[in-house]
């Protein structure tokens, strides 16, 4: 059985290492089919936008009793009127029939109201009659784009000024357009309706792909900037340990956040059915799973790659070779001590060159063993040192 403590704690410690950096080529081929079929999605599909966005009228039956060739009624009861045009039927709850159809009249409204309650064997007061004009959501879709063109420019400037390097800043905008992207194609590819509940949920997924991704790169700052002062890593190298130190720690945050999420879309879908719950909940799960992996896959091999022809990260990855060819591989991140910056060659030249020190057991000091560590005093291998006894202070 795995031990994912001490799994986690390998991976942390760099005794276990996952190459997320240098299989960049494959991450980014895999997101480029992602982005591949979501364009296809967005092309051949489009979006299966709500009555919110497209306007019509919508009828809500209630008190039906049999669920049974639900749907088949109610589009046959829909027919009767033929500027009525397709309906949509969905079930909403356990009692409730939502039938969406064109834009109708007064009149056409009334009749399409008689042939339900006739189909359903229902009273005509039992079904509300309801029309929503596109330009409702016509309205939504202009604020939330300007919500999110806001976002993205105030993302960028304080990334930009936390991280002091815009390629940071780009290296995550580029992430949160990739589960933005991916998130709106899988709605295309799988026919999910498009309501301003997914709208919301759209830009809530940007601010968790957003804090994933800096917790990643707050720890990437952190151990670059401990390879630039002792150069016993690569730029590389060290950004890669920091993805593996957090991994454990994205795994774990998107599980806890989707079986929540996923505890309501089962209910949603089983006992609910359609509405700004389940809506919201869908693209929460779909975007939640999209940016975990693009914070570990994405963000911080595309950062390595756009800083890679910087000449101080150039001079430490040779300084990085020349350090690890001495000394058999990369260090783990618990031996590596910063030192100052420029002094690692030359200190691990001092170490070399340096004889072992005479032994001089005329003074009491062990000489050093054959391994050049110095061997355990006399005095220290059976207990404390010998020191003169303090008369106690009280006579009690």
């Amino acid at each position: 059985m795995i031990n994912f403590a001490a799994f986690g704690n390998d991976l942390y410690t760099g005794k276990r290492s996952i190459d997320f950096v240098g299989r960049h080529r494959r991450w980014y081929a895999l997101s480029g089919l992602f982005i591949l079929l979501a364009a296809l999605g967005l092309t051949l599909h489009g979006l299966n936008l709500s009555l919110e966005f497209r306007g019509g009228s919508e009828f809500r039956v209630s008190g039906v009793s049999t669920s049974s060739d639900y749907e088949a009624r109610a589009k046959a009861a829909v027919n009767t009127v033929s500027s009525a045009g397709a309906a949509e039927v969905t079930r909403v709850g356990s009692g409730t029939v939502r039938v969406q159809t064109e834009k109708l009249d007064d009149a056409q409204s009334e009749q399409v109201r008689t042939a339900l309650a006739s189909a359903f064997k229902t009273d005509a007061r039992n079904i509300s009659a309801s029309f929503v004009g596109p330009s409702w959501g016509a309205s939504v879709s202009q604020q939330a784009l300007k919500a999110l063109a806001v976002f993205l420019a105030l993302v960028s400037l304080v990334m930009a000024i936390y991280f002091r390097t815009w390629k940071m800043a780009v290296a995550g905008l580029v992430a949160l357009l990739h589960d933005l992207f991916i998130t709106v194609g899988v709605y295309a590819l799988a026919g999910f309706e498009v309501s301003p509940a997914t709208m919301i949920g759209f830009l809530t997924i940007l601010g968790y792909s957003l804090y994933d991704t800096v917790v990643v790169f707050d720890k990437v700052r952190e151990n670059t900037t401990e390879a630039l002062g002792n150069g016993r890593m690569s730029y590389a190298q060290a950004a890669n340990l920091a993805v593996n130190q957090t991994l454990v720690r994205s795994i774990n945050t998107t599980i806890v956040a989707l079986l929540p999420i996923g505890s309501i879309l089962a209910i949603g879908f089983l006992f609910l059915g359609p509405g700004t719950l389940l809506d919201l909940a869908l693209a929460l799960f779909v975007g939640i799973a999209v940016g975990a992996y693009s914070s570990i896959f994405i963000a911080t091999p595309l950062l390595v790659h756009l800083r890679s022809k910087e000449l101080p990260v150039v001079d430490l990855a040779k300084k990085a070779q020349r350090y690890q060819a001495r000394h058999g591989g990369v260090v783990s991140s618990s031996d590596a001590a910063p030192v100052p910056h420029g002094e690692a060659d030359e200190d691990a030249q001092v170490d070399d060159a340096l004889p072992a020190p005479v032994g001089r057991d005329e003074v009491g000091v062990a000489p050093r063993a054959a391994g050049g560590v110095r061997e355990t005093h006399k005095y220290a291998q059976t207990g404390p040192r010998n020191q003169p006894r303090r008369p106690p202070k009280s006579r009690r």
